[in-house]
């Protein structure tokens, strides 16, 4: 009996360690649960009634999906899509220009067992990419070909929109793709690959993609290295413009969400996923401010915005994926950073 109280104090100690110190700070909502294993948020502002907005979640597995929720943390069944086959990351753009007089706004999100990216137009959630875009078609290596993350980038030069890439298993060269979505004169949708570039480390993986698209940078965290920006305009080139960040974390560095303010003002908040908590950068500068302790467990994505969406969450809303088939949902002011 003894033996077994001491290893209980000893699994204990080992786990209290792997968690933050600082204090905890409880969610507004928690979602209801997802079936699997839930990995990654989007967050889709509703222009014409925000407290309609809808928050998308993956549920990571063979029988996966995205999962609608509104503010209240319900699943809205309806647009939910169901029967991914292991669907990653998730993202949403607004106004893909279909024709001279016609926009949509859009989510992508990996589908991993698949080997390509989905795309549907939000909030009708009707697809438009005739079953699927296959990626990294070129390589010959199966384990290359597995989509993970994803970020879209709308340029303001032409409206462009591209969806950023990466995958399970990629070189130390070029481990991303950048596909542009190329509208056809039908109002069909096609990729386009425009560049691979990327440097990774090659010590665990890269899955977490952010683009900030305002500045026209893209982030990505090699996950047990440091946090990566590059243009995200294909014509500035591939020059790897920072990689920072990496002694701020305990292992894994996941999940990045990109708090925009007026001026290029902002936060760059990143999961440090074993030490559960969340450490929050300078949009500007990229420097380390502070780090917050939401109360997750495990964090891979998260997601953010900073305009107002109702009475709870009146400054904003953080989305943050949880370790037990939920997402949380903060109000932007609980993270001090408004």
């Amino acid at each position: 009996m003894k033996k077994l109280l001491s290893l209980f104090i000893i699994l204990l100690v080992i786990q209290s360690c792997k968690t933050s110190k600082l204090p905890a700070i409880a969610p507004n909502i928690i979602t209801e649960k997802t079936i699997n294993d839930t990995d990654d948020p989007a967050i889709w502002v509703n222009p014409s009634d925000a407290s309609k907005s809808i928050v998308f979640g993956t549920d990571k597995e063979t029988n996966g999906a995205i999962y609608a929720f509104d503010l209240d943390g319900k699943i809205i069944e309806e647009k939910t899509i169901r029967n991914i086959q292991r669907p990653n990351n998730v993202d949403v753009a607004y106004g893909l220009v279909i024709n001279d007089s016609t926009t949509v706004d859009v989510l992508m999100f990996a589908e991993r067992e698949r080997s390509q990216i989905r795309l549907f137009s939000v909030p009708d959630m009707t697809p438009l990419d005739n079953g699927g875009f296959p990626v990294f078609i070129d390589e010959k290596d199966p384990e290359m070909k597995l989509p993970m993350g994803i970020g879209l980038y709308k340029s303001p030069k032409d409206e462009s929109m591209y969806a950023i890439v990466g995958r399970k298993v990629g070189p130390a060269e070029g481990y991303l793709h950048q596909y542009k979505l190329v509208v056809k004169q039908n109002g069909s949708v096609e990729i386009e690959l425009v560049r691979e570039f990327g440097k990774f480390s090659g010590k665990k993986e890269i899955e977490a993609i952010a683009v900030d698209s305002e500045l026209g940078f893209v982030y990505y965290s090699d996950e047990q290295h440091c946090i990566r920006k590059y243009h995200a305009e294909p014509e500035m080139g591939n020059e790897e413009l920072s990689c920072f960040g990496g002694d701020d974390f305990k292992s894994d560095i996941e999940g990045i969400a990109i708090a925009s303010y007026a001026n290029g003002e902002g936060y760059i908040i990143v999961s440090d996923q074993q030490k559960g908590q969340f450490n929050i950068y300078s949009r500007k500068t990229n420097a380390f401010i502070k780090a917050v302790n939401l109360s997750t467990l495990e964090t891979d994505g998260c997601e953010v915005v900073t305009v107002p969406l109702n009475a709870t969450f009146k400054n904003g809303l953080f989305v943050a994926m949880n370790d037990e088939k939920n997402f949380y949902f903060y109000d932007l002011g609980k993270l001090g950073i408004e």
